[in-house]
Parts: C-alpha cells; structure tokens; sequence
C-alpha cells in the first residue's frame, strides 16, 4: 500500500511540476503549520496557513506616568504581553477592541487596573500609570489630541488632593461630558430653528415643504442615535455605581500600599462617578426633551397634512355631484337631440316644459347626492 501511494505520488510530480512550483511559492508568501496525521499507516501532511493580519494582535496605546509625562507614545504592544503585563485576562481586552464600529459603554474594574470604554477614549487606569489606546483608521483623533492635552495637565496637578487613578478617571468624565455637550449644542441651535419654522402656520404652503420636512427627519434620527449614546453613558457609570464591591476596588494607589478597604467605603469616588452621572443624565434628558418637541411637531404636520388631504377629498367628490347633475341634465337633451320624430316640434310649450323637466332631475340628483355625502360626513358620538 505504502509503495502505491510513492508511486502514485512521484506520478504526479513528473506530470505535474508547475503545481509542485505554485505550492512553493505559495508556501513562500505564508508562514504555514504543518500537522501529520496517520492514514491506513501512510503519513499524510496537512498544511494550515496562520493568520496574515499581524496588526489583529497587537495594540497601539499612548502611556502617562504618574508624573504625567509621555512615556511611550503610539507604541504597539502585543495582547499577550499587555495581559501579562497589567495582570489581565484576554477577555478584558474586548471592551478594548479597537476594530469592532461599535461596543457598549463600560468601565471594569480588576485587581491592579481600571478599564474604560466610554465615547471616544478607551483607556486603562492604573495607581501610577495610563494607558491610552488609539485605534487605527480613528474618526476622533482631534479628541484624543485635546485629552491628551487636558489629562497631562491634571496629572502634574492636585497631587494631594486625588489619588492618581481618580484625577485620571476625572479627566476622562470631563472629556466625554464636554464632547457630549458640545454635540448636543451643535444640533440643538438647528433643531430649535427648524421647529420653529414647522410650527409657523402663517403660510402651510412654505411651512409644509419637501425640504424642511427631509431635515427634520434627518435630525429626529441624529437626536436618537445621540441620546442613546448618552443614555449608555450614563448605564454605565450607574453599573459602577450599584456595585460596592467596585466602587472600593478602584482605589488603586491605597490597593499598592497594603491598605485595605472596607466594601462600603467609597465615598470619594462615589461622589465624583455621581456628579458626572448626573451631568451625563442631564444631557440625555435634554437630548430627549428635545426628541419630544420634534415628536409633537411631527404629529403637528401629520395632521395639518390629513386636514389638507381630506379637503382635497372633499372638493373632488362635491365636483363629481357637480358633474353628475350636468350628466343627468345634458342626458335630456341628448335623448331629443337625435335626428327622430318626436311629435313635440309643433307644440309651443315642449321647449319649456322638456328644459324644466332636465333642471328638475338635475338639481334632485345634486340634493339626493349631497344630503347622501352629509349622512356619511357626519361624525356620531
């Protein structure tokens, strides 16, 4: 059997070679694994590529000191180094991941480290370290660029005041707090104006406007994506918040020293995580009032547009009466109006009484219809 398969093997080898030459190189371009397996006591090798996507394992970040100096910036570290080095698991990267387009608000607090993911800044916050990742391709460079600015700032100062993990984490609440108002200054002003010119019925016809009404639908979903961005802003600052144990674990610097705290002592934190949730709720809620007046202003149009609607309906079916008494009238007079003997050319009075005949059945048609339409107009309680 062994013999066969080296024949049949060396066959194809002569027949064959370009094959053998494209594998080659193919082997060339990829690092490959090799595993063996037995067959029928033939040894067969199978040849399984890894993957080519080096930059999937590794992750680009910007370290602080405690003295708020650049230790290294935009450096790349690989997953496995960065866990071992910060006393992480690999799933605790997740929340980190630099490619997925979009992830839940998070902070996680661990042993010897606090991990955030909070709008535009994904950091983690060590007792005399932060490290702040960058991802590649990043929409929101200019943000980072201002907190890198800011978080330096705070680091060299109010030593005494915070520990070192907290003046950081304060740092990143600022960050996303002033991003998030400055969004919603920047739609509030041309949400304002657009409403008030929806709500302005002095002219329908300029109101009601194909333009005005693509804007406003443009906005009403800005307004929702927004609020719900800050509406997981604030989930996750009250997850932190409802979970004591956390709350006590976050302080890093008295973690390093051997001090030990108690679950429920955690006021300092407490209250600096509930003032920035209070802000952040702030925010949602006037992003959601706000949803609220464009809702009303939305059913505001829809029913200007029905009124407009049934009155164009109204009209049509008062012309088709119109038009239906006409009908019957001229039907008179397309009945005498053929070319037949009807013995009323002599008589001097058939004119009149044939014409009053056709108004009659004319204006009955019209007051039947329309006393009908009012019957079915009517609305009854």
């Amino acid at each position: 059997m062994q013999k066969s398969i080296l024949r049949l093997a060396s066959h194809f080898r002569l027949k064959d070679s370009t094959l053998f030459n494209r594998i080659h190189h193919r082997s060339t371009l990829f690092q490959c694994k090799v595993y063996t397996t037995d067959v029928s006591s033939a040894t067969v090798k199978r040849v399984v590529p890894l993957p080519t996507k080096v930059t999937a394992m590794k992750l680009r970040c910007t370290e602080f000191d405690n003295e708020g100096s650049v230790k290294s910036k935009a450096g790349e570290f690989s997953k496995t180094d960065f866990c071992q080095q910060h006393s992480l698991l690999p799933r605790d990267l997740r929340t980190l991941d630099t490619y997925s387009i979009y992830q839940k608000p998070s902070i996680l607090v661990r042993s010897e480290a606090i991990l955030i993911n909070i709008a535009h800044l994904k950091a983690l916050l060590k007792s005399d370290l932060v490290v702040l990742f960058d991802s590649y391709g990043s929409t929101d460079s200019y943000n980072q660029s201002m907190f890198m600015c800011d978080l330096q700032e705070r680091l060299k100062a109010y030593k005494d005041e915070l520990p070192f993990e907290f003046r950081a984490l304060e740092a990143i609440l600022i960050s996303v707090t002033s991003s998030l108002q400055s969004e919603l200054d920047i739609l509030e002003g041309p949400v304002n104006k657009l409403l008030n010119d929806l709500e302005d019925l002095a002219d329908i016809e300029e109101s009601m406007n194909g333009d005005k009404l693509r804007d406003l639908l443009k906005y009403s979903k800005k307004l929702s994506k927004f609020e719900q961005d800050a509406l997981s802003i604030r989930d996750a600052l009250e997850e932190v918040l409802d979970n004591d144990e956390d709350l006590a674990a976050m302080y890093l610097t008295d973690k390093r020293s051997g001090k030990q705290r108690a679950p429920e002592d955690h006021e300092e934190v407490e209250l600096l995580l509930e003032a920035y949730y209070k802000q952040t709720e702030e925010i949602a809620a006037k992003a959601s009032t706000l949803r609220q007046h464009m809702r009303s202003t939305e059913e505001i149009v829809q029913l200007i547009l029905d009124v407009s609607r049934n009155s164009l309906m109204w009209y049509d079916i008062r012309l088709t009466i119109f038009t239906l008494s006409a009908a019957v009238v001229s039907g008179y007079g397309a009945l005498f109006g053929m070319n037949l003997r009807n013995y009323f050319e002599s008589d001097p009075y058939a004119f009149g009484m044939v014409s009053g005949l056709a108004l009659l059945s004319g204006f009955g048609a019209f007051a039947i219809s329309f006393r009908k339409l009012k019957s079915l107009a009517k609305i009854k309680p």
